[in-house]
């Protein structure tokens, strides 16, 4: 077994296998990546590196990335799934230790560490309390749109509004340690940085608090749906075991309830907040019966289109109309036989149509531009009602 000898190393060997760990990352959930694909990417002798080096695993013929790189590649990315609270939890106790070490110590210099070492808790307490509030709601969304038993989407929301309170009482004991517990230590800590993050904590603490409660309604709000509609299926399968024995007439009066009560069909429907994820609504079973219920609810009202007016006799009369273009090309010909110099030629040429002076100019341009390696520029100017030109003669 191989190990990194420095942090130079390791970001090379993340920086060369940067194609195949990108792969694989992003197919961690739906896909199996085998030996054979992995060469296809890099090089088998690279590949080989990679699992000396325990960034990738082989489970016989499959690979799989390193949980330390994964979770490493999961928390940056922020797309963790997992909501530890004990991290937090263990992250305040550091905070504290180190507060009773800063009262306690004497030196100058070793205060600055547990100072440093303070900061850096308090920055650390409040991200990771805002990402595993965005964890926790994701997995809520997840368990209630994509979990197919009931039982088990039960017990995992409870387990996730357990989760939800555990945070809660985390915020709850560190808003305490800021305002009460440790307050001597915040009064007497003489750095402006301090201030500042402690600022920053106090506000991530409060929204993550206000998260929270939008949290708590969601996981209320799902748990009532699911129980509500869990009623209703027990129900039904009852009285679905009951009609196959042959016993619903006999042990239920469904079928009198059913012939006196006229007032269901007016009974409002129970409207849920129910919203499919966009990978559930690519699937092709969802896609066609969505399409089916769409085809179903189109009305079949026609809708009648206005027709035009009717287009006016004058309106299709044809007309030519013209229009003198003056050729550059006739006008380039007509320059190369006269001698003289081109702007002088085109002042005294006789054209079509009138023509001023500034269509002169720019008759000129042209000619200049478009026959260029015909023309010769001798180097002298001239100048004519405030503009100065070249003096051109043809080749």
């Amino acid at each position: 077994m191989f190990a990194f000898t420095s942090i130079k190393e390791l970001i090379n060997t993340l920086a060369w296998s940067r194609e195949l760990l990108a792969e694989m990352f992003e197919k961690r959930k739906s896909f199996s990546y085998k030996y054979e694909h992995a060469i296809e990417v890099i090089d088998e002798t690279k590949l080989e590196t990679l699992i000396e080096l325990e960034v990738i695993r082989k489970n016989g013929s499959y690979l799989e990335i390193d949980d330390q790189f994964l979770q490493f590649f999961e928390q940056i990315l922020d797309v963790n799934e997992e909501i530890n609270t004990a991290t937090v939890h263990e992250n305040i106790r550091s905070l504290k230790q180190n507060i009773n070490y800063y009262l306690q110590e004497g030196s100058t210099s070793r205060k600055n560490s547990y100072l440093k070492a303070i900061k850096a808790v308090l920055r650390k307490i409040g991200q990771m309390t805002l990402r595993n509030i965005v964890d926790l709601n994701r997995n809520i969304e997840n368990t209630f749109k994509t979990e197919p038993t009931y039982k088990i989407k039960i017990s995992k929301l409870e387990s996730y509004d357990q989760k939800r309170k555990d945070i809660n009482t985390l915020i709850l004991q560190t808003q305490h340690l800021l305002d009460g517990e440790e307050l001597t230590f915040f009064k007497i800590a003489p750095d402006e940085e301090l201030g500042r993050i402690m600022t920053q904590l106090r506000l991530q603490l409060s929204e993550a608090h206000h998260n929270l409660i939008e949290t708590q309604k969601q996981i209320i709000d799902f748990l009532n749906q699911i129980k509500y509609q869990s009623r209703i299926l027990e129900k039904v399968r009852q009285i679905k075991y009951l009609k196959d024995q042959f016993e619903l007439k006999d042990q239920t009066d469904f079928v009198q309830f059913m012939a006196r009560c006229n007032d269901l069909f007016f009974e409002p429907r129970r409207t849920s907040r129910l919203k499919l994820s966009l990978d559930r609504l690519q699937e092709d079973e969802v896609y066609s019966r969505l399409f089916k219920i769409s085809q179903k609810m189109k009305s079949g009202v026609k809708l009648s289109r206005p027709l035009a007016d009717e287009i006016a006799g004058d309106y299709l009369d044809t007309a030519a109309e013209y229009e003198i273009f003056i050729h550059p090309e006739e006008v380039k010909n007509s320059f190369f036989a006269s001698g003289d110099h081109l702007f002088n030629f085109l002042q005294h040429y006789r054209y079509p149509k009138k023509v001023d002076f500034a269509e002169k100019v720019t008759l000129y341009c042209q000619i200049l531009s478009l026959y260029e390696d015909e023309c010769v520029l001798t180097g002298g100017y001239g100048e004519c009602k405030g503009i100065e030109y070249a003096i051109v003669y043809p080749k």
